[in-house]
């Protein structure tokens, strides 16, 4: 295991009515609320008129930004930015799912910042100060609810880059599982591959003797095979609801990747996807880490063959560590296509066209990952074995 410092300082209020407590929770932080939301599915549940009651109940001034894309562009961060700074907000409130918080986030680095916001994400500046930040969540998926990284999208350049500063975790994030009862069946799906594919990223490492953060993983990735199905199944099952939403919480609020050497490829190679073609992230990865899996096989059969027993219940039964691996994988296609989500590009309606630009665009600023470090040929190499 290697060194590590661990803080996470979000205020987590779970569970059933908990929206009750934004008004009292946003007043600590100051009068001016800048409110942050996407689609019209905020309005239509009845959750935008409770958290505007709320908020003006605790005396509250608010101020709104509606309409943020899936995939957020930073033209909205931009307009966020603007309000920030006009109207001298003292907290940003986001209520919606992760391209929601992301957005926030990112306008909670710019208001603080003299230039434009697209350079925490294309030049790569330090965020140094940030509004403090609420959430409210609807989707169980990202994990921003309880980290400090955001995703932006500049759709001019088709740039989607993630950064991440200790400023940027939000102070609480409201999570109700409730809130998730109408979530389509498309998104509940994308969500959950969403939620695995960060577990992934974390567990599949070359560090030696973590047996806390294996376990962790590999229960995380169990508890969310079996309440994914339930959940798509009957939508209001709360129990599955919940035991998703936490999960994706836990999948990335920076626990489980304590002391190993993440490696993170795949969402770099999915970010071209997104950044050229605009589809939803969980879809995005359930198409690429399968075949980036097959890849990255040679480096680590034995890591791939625990995966297989441990959240796949693959039988050790004297099958050789690569036969044992390759289940596993068969496993995790078998699942993702159980849940309604393709495999393959073709699906998406994306062919060869743009694929050697975006290999080279993953690599730009290096190779990618650790399990095994990926050239541009690789990247292609896994982008064409994701075609069809």
């Amino acid at each position: 295991m290697l060194n590590f410092e661990f803080i996470n300082p979000t205020r987590i209020l779970f569970g059933e009515g908990q929206v009750e407590r934004v008004g009292e929770q946003t007043a600590r932080w100051g009068k001016k609320v800048l409110l942050v939301t996407g689609g019209k599915s905020v309005r239509t549940s009845g959750l935008y008129d409770q958290v505007l009651d709320q908020l003006r109940g605790a005396g509250l001034t608010v101020f709104e930004l509606s309409g943020i894309e899936p995939n957020p562009r930073v033209t909205s961060v931009r307009r966020g930015v603007e309000i920030c700074k006009s109207e001298q907000i003292d907290i940003i409130l986001a209520v919606g799912g992760g391209s929601v918080i992301d957005a926030a986030k990112a306008m909670a680095a710019g208001a603080k910042y003299d230039g434009d916001v697209w350079d925490f994400y294309g030049k790569q500046v330090a965020v140094t100060d940030a509004l403090p930040l609420g959430t409210i969540l609807t989707l169980a998926a990202t994990g921003t609810e309880s980290n400090g990284n955001t995703v932006v999208t500049n759709w001019e350049t088709h740039e989607k880059i993630g950064m991440g500063s200790p400023h940027l975790f939000p102070k609480f994030s409201i999570l109700d599982p409730t809130l998730t009862f109408t979530v389509p069946r498309n998104q509940t799906a994308y969500g959950a591959i969403d939620a695995m594919a960060h577990v992934f990223e974390q567990y599949f490492h070359h560090t030696p003797s973590t047996p806390i953060q294996d376990r962790f993983s590999e229960g995380i990735l169990r508890t969310i095979v079996e309440n994914a199905p339930v959940a798509l199944q009957n939508p209001e099952d709360y129990d599955a609801r919940a035991n998703l939403m936490w999960s994706a919480t836990m999948a990335l609020n920076m626990l489980i990747g304590q002391g190993v050497d993440e490696d993170w490829a795949c969402h770099g190679i999915e970010h071209e996807l997104s950044g050229f073609y605009d589809i939803p992230h969980g879809a995005g990865l359930a198409v690429v880490f399968p075949h980036w899996m097959r890849h990255v096989l040679p480096e680590g059969p034995t890591r791939f063959a625990q995966y297989a027993v441990r959240v796949w219940d693959e039988p050790d039964d004297g099958r050789s560590a690569q036969e044992l691996a390759l289940a596993g994988i068969r496993k995790t296609e078998e699942f993702f296509l159980s849940l309604g989500v393709p495999i393959k590009l073709d699906k998406w309606d994306i062919g060869e066209e743009n694929l050697e630009e975006m290999a080279l665009r993953a690599v730009r600023r290096g190779p990618l990952g650790s399990f095994k470090k990926l050239s541009s040929q690789d990247v292609l190499a896994i982008l064409k074995d994701s075609l069809k």
